[in-house]
């Protein structure tokens, strides 16, 4: 239960698979990153001409990656709905035609929408090189992403079979007691998977107590790579805009002073700093955006640590 005053959010059902699927295309940067944007739904064939259509593609510039999106619900069988509807996809995505279709569409996309063309713009990507860029990270085999409400261990251990990358991200959805018009969803925090098999698949790091998703601005000053009351810094131009650099406070325990605010996420104190520049991004990576006066940023500092053997 969330609770906002006198007003009390109780767990909800979703509706359907629709009202997922919406919530995802109105907040999909919570889910694939803030250098990613989305294609809604296009019919794709394999090749033998059978028809598919995901529920949507997030393209991340940025980290090179793209997804082929499938909301599902949890009571939905992973063996007579869920597998059998991703392998068509995957087979689907392969085809060179889908490529040449996703590739116009985010073509199309970057030239209508502002919001897009400015995430190329931050990654210094011209115009000019857009279609060739798109075009090199469809070559790379697509990450199946799968939001939904819930995971079963059938489905945890279906997507561990796969050859291709999986990433599941659970959604949860509130009401308003005996307002159900009010809804709440909540996300995942700083775009953490529940369960990533491309994580699983990396050689494992020197220090095994803790995951990268895990790792904490207090886990960084536990090892002695920040301490309380350091300065962060970060610089931010937006669109037509000046260039701002901003300041922040490591606290002792652990969260970000910036602005007169708190906050215990680096990539919401990025936020808060690029909104006040003037942006209207919803969100940053702020672990590859705040560093520290030797210019390291916080993510440099995080695989110091990750890579750092602890003793038994």
């Amino acid at each position: 239960m969330l609770i906002f005053k006198e007003t009390k959010f109780i767990k909800s059902p979703f509706d359907s698979e629709a009202e997922l699927e919406q919530v995802i295309i109105d907040n999909y940067e919570y889910l694939f990153g803030p250098t990613s944007f989305y294609l809604p739904k296009a019919k794709i064939k394999t090749a033998d001409g059978v028809g598919t259509i995901p529920d949507g593609f997030a393209i991340d510039i940025g980290q090179k990656k793209w997804y082929l999106v499938e909301a599902e619900l949890m009571h939905h069988s992973v063996w007579n709905h869920i597998a059998p509807q991703v392998t068509k996809q995957i087979l689907a995505s392969q085809q060179a035609i889908t490529k040449r279709t996703l590739v116009d569409l985010a073509v199309q996309q970057y030239q209508n929408d502002n919001y897009t063309k400015e995430k190329f713009e931050d990654l210094n990507i011209p115009a000019i090189n857009v279609r060739q860029v798109v075009g090199d990270i469809l070559e790379t085999d697509p990450i199946i992403g799968v939001p939904i409400d819930g995971i079963t261990n059938d489905l945890r251990d279906w997507a561990r079979t796969l050859k291709y990358k999986v990433k599941l991200w659970v959604l949860t959805k509130f009401v308003e007691l005996n307002n159900p018009m009010n809804i709440v969803f909540e996300f995942p925090e700083e775009f953490k998977p529940e369960l990533d098999t491309e994580e699983e698949s990396k050689p494992q790091k020197l220090n095994t107590d803790i995951a990268q998703y895990e790792v904490e601005i207090s886990d960084l000053i536990n090892a002695k790579l920040l301490s309380s009351g350091e300065k962060l810094y970060m610089t931010y131009k937006p669109r037509n805009g000046q260039q701002k650099k901003y300041e922040a406070t490591i606290l002792e325990d652990g969260s970000i002073e910036i602005l007169g605010q708190q906050f215990n996420s680096p990539s919401w104190a990025a936020l808060a700093g690029i909104q006040d520049a003037g942006s209207d991004r919803k969100t940053v990576n702020g672990w590859t955006s705040w560093k520290n006066s030797q210019n390291i940023s916080l993510a440099e500092l995080r695989e110091q640590l990750l890579n750092t053997k602890v003793e038994q």
